[in-house]
């Protein structure tokens, strides 16, 4: 029977140990930093769909202002603006016959409908004219009427759109959450758990 001797088994754990070495340094040096990416926000927050030559980005309903009495909600037969990209990928102009929802009674669509070949329809009269929009955009508003239930941040509403010639398409956008934290409005002292 062979025996290992001391020096060789040193010699086929070096190389474990300074890979684990290695991947703890390395973990070492991010401990405790804040990332580049921690606070980056994606550029395109909305919901993505597709139907024929008609590419759906950033759809989503608007953020509920509040007027700090109580919580930021969008209240029965309210009406609500939405916010979407219309990007028409193909040579031919389409255009934006209608839209429906059962989260309200009616949806409006203003402005103008027509969404031009290799061109986008901004539907939202905030939205800027960046990322995948190109050149001047046509712009328009898409607005939910009467809500027939409460909207609160983060749920979401299915709406179905319907093009002339790329056809219907259903998906669901959410409500817009803030993008910094809201503050707590509890009283001091209130609500905390814990004694640490």
């Amino acid at each position: 029977m062979k025996r290992r001797t001391v020096g060789s088994r040193i010699g086929s754990v070096a190389p474990v140990a300074v890979a684990f070495g290695a991947a703890l340094l390395v973990t070492g040096c991010a401990a405790g930093q804040i990332t580049q990416t921690d606070t980056q926000v994606a550029a395109i927050n909305g919901t993505s769909a597709q139907v024929g030559t008609i590419a759906i980005r950033n759809a989503e309903v608007s953020y509920p202002e509040s007027d700090g009495s109580g919580p930021a909600v969008y209240q029965p037969n309210s009406d609500v603006p939405t916010t979407m990209w219309l990007v028409n990928e193909g040579n031919k102009a389409d255009e934006l016959v209608s839209a429906r929802t059962d989260a309200a009674s009616t949806v409006a669509i203003e402005g103008s409908k027509v969404v031009p070949a290799q061109r986008t329809l901004v539907l939202g009269a905030d939205q800027p004219a960046t990322g995948e929009v190109t050149g001047d955009p046509t712009r328009g508003t898409l607005t939910l009427k009467g809500l027939t239930r409460q909207l609160r941040p983060g749920q979401m509403v299915e709406i179905t759109l319907t093009f002339r010639d790329a056809g219907q398409v259903t998906f669901e956008m959410p409500v817009t959450v803030p993008d910094e934290p809201r503050v707590s409005t509890a009283e001091p002292g209130g609500g905390h758990g814990g004694g640490h």
